[in-house]
């Protein structure tokens, strides 16, 4: 992606970089609700409740190099800043986070650049989330370019929580008192049993169809 975007003049640089992204989320999202469609056909069953998609600002973007200790530039944009391009995939259960990143990883024309699963491995505060590094080749007129997207997959409690962990962090900027984080991670703790419990629930439900 780099190569391709150094042939430009900065002033059209953000405009070229921005159009990739965006049309990698297009590519991205058509392929998902293929994968969705397809699912329905077969097995009677959509694993996708919402698909959410985002690119992120240009602010958000200098933020986030400035953390890292990076200069503010689109060839350390490119490199550094991972989830430019974000597709969020909320389901309903825990299993069909799994089953999904197995689909998306069989799809020929993505490349799965690496992969944090933080389900089985959840954050300090919490966090519960599959994340999958991807990218989608972009035909141009002239040219093909790889373009990065982050895949997010959680079940609809995993969303509401983080939802609203990123809120109330904001308002902290990160900071926030201990007691604040201690009661967000009862509640990460409580999401988790209630997807468990549901999980279990649709498994009963399902042997009950298959007995009948």
């Amino acid at each position: 992606m780099q190569n391709a975007i150094k042939s430009y003049e900065d002033v059209d640089s953000w405009k070229t970089v921005m159009f990739l992204y965006n049309s990698a989320l297009k590519e991205v999202g058509t392929k998902l609700e293929i994968l969705n469609d397809e699912f329905q056909h077969v097995h009677q069953y959509n694993p996708i409740e919402h698909i959410k998609t985002r690119v992120k600002s240009a602010e958000s973007i200098v933020k986030k190099l400035k953390k890292h200790g990076q200069e503010t530039s689109i060839e350390n944009m490119v490199k550094y800043v991972n989830d430019i391009a974000g597709v969020r995939l909320i389901c309903s259960f825990t299993s069909d986070i799994y089953r999904l990143a197995e689909m998306i990883g069989n799809q020929s024309d993505l490349k799965v650049l690496s992969i944090k699963d933080y389900i089985k491995n959840p954050k300090e505060s919490g966090y519960k989330s599959y994340h999958m590094l991807v990218s989608v080749p972009i035909f141009l007129s002239d040219s093909v370019v790889d373009t990065k997207v982050e895949i997010q997959i959680r079940t609809i409690a995993m969303d509401f929580w983080a939802s609203l962990e990123h809120k109330i962090y904001y308002k902290f900027e990160g900071n926030a008192p201990e007691y604040i984080s201690r009661d967000l991670r009862e509640c990460a703790e409580m999401v988790s049993s209630l997807d468990d419990r549901m999980l279990m629930l649709n498994e009963a439900i399902q042997k009950c169809l298959a007995e009948a």
